[in-house]
């Protein structure tokens, strides 16, 4: 059974005017219950994960700083979030959703999160709507349980995973993937094992004939034995913080592109959300639904 982290304090309130759309959170699970895609049974509710697991990724004066909201107010800036103690919580939560969820993946060959994907968070520190990196953090546990080792993190959100290379720049267990906008944030970029830089307004034909070339080469490569993919939806021609422009069916296909081949080769996958920034939230619900709607069929 498809498993799906999810909680209430997803959706985080934020100021009137704010750009990122939290209402997402609320409304994708409300979404997939209505259409039949998911039932409550799907559904999983994370809460705060043990902090050693959190440590095996992140410094532990910025952790410390960052729950006792110490943080200094140019460091807490760089989160694009005010801090407060619920957001701390619901960071530390949308973690511990995705470490869970990689154990329902060895169980079930996928497990998803809601949210997720916050690949800007480095080891020391936060940066756009990122505190700490939910991923890595999921990778790490599986290798300090022993459960896997070599794990290939597929990041297809349409700005780089800067976070996400920093963490695992010296590490050779763990190969880092990114396909990305050239032009989109950050601007000073890390370096990842892999990554491809996108020319502004690349279409649906030319970045699916790139994943398509590029995946099935990575997993003959790296022979991973555990998959995190982040398949943001700000790919999308509709997305304010965009360069791309892929099609609501273009953005699909790459979903099941990524989703079926995880399956084919019988590699375990974690899924989180990462970021869409569409002006239409319905666009961005729709968008991340067809993700949950491809695992139920390809998983089925």
């Amino acid at each position: 059974m498809l498993k799906i982290a999810y909680h209430p304090i997803y959706k985080h309130h934020l100021p009137h005017g704010h750009r990122f759309p939290m209402m997402k959170y609320e409304l994708l699970p409300q979404q997939l219950l209505h259409e039949g895609t998911c039932t409550a049974a799907n559904f999983f509710e994370p809460n705060f994960p043990d902090d050693s697991h959190i440590l095996e990724v992140h410094d532990a004066t910025y952790y410390d700083d960052l729950v006792n909201l110490e943080l200094k107010p140019s460091a807490a800036r760089k989160i694009g979030f005010p801090l407060s103690t619920e957001l701390v919580q619901r960071e530390r939560i949308i973690a511990d959703g995705t470490i869970k969820g990689c154990e329902f993946a060895l169980e079930h060959g996928i497990a998803m999160n809601i949210a997720g994907g916050t690949h800007h968070a480095y080891s020391n520190r936060g940066e756009a709507f990122c505190m700490l990196n939910d991923q890595a953090i999921g990778a790490r546990y599986l290798q300090n349980k022993k459960l896997k080792n070599n794990i290939l993190i597929i990041d297809l959100d349409v700005h780089q995973g800067n976070g996400t290379a920093e963490i695992f720049k010296t590490d050779h267990s763990v190969f880092t993937f990114s396909m990305h906008g050239k032009g989109n944030y950050p601007f000073k970029k890390e370096t990842s094992d892999l990554d491809i830089a996108l020319d502004k307004g690349t279409t649906d034909q030319e970045y699916l004939s790139i994943l398509k070339k590029t995946l099935p080469e990575l997993l003959e490569k790296v022979q991973p034995d555990f998959i995190f993919y982040l398949s943001g939806v700000d790919v999308l021609a509709s997305d304010k913080l965009g360069t791309l422009a892929l099609t609501l069916e273009g953005c699909m296909e790459r979903d099941r592109f990524v989703l079926q081949t995880c399956f084919d080769a019988k590699i375990p996958v974690q899924c989180s959300m990462g970021g869409g920034y569409s002006p239409d939230i319905k666009i961005i619900v729709e968008a991340h639904a067809n993700t949950f709607r491809l695992a139920q069929d390809i998983y089925a």
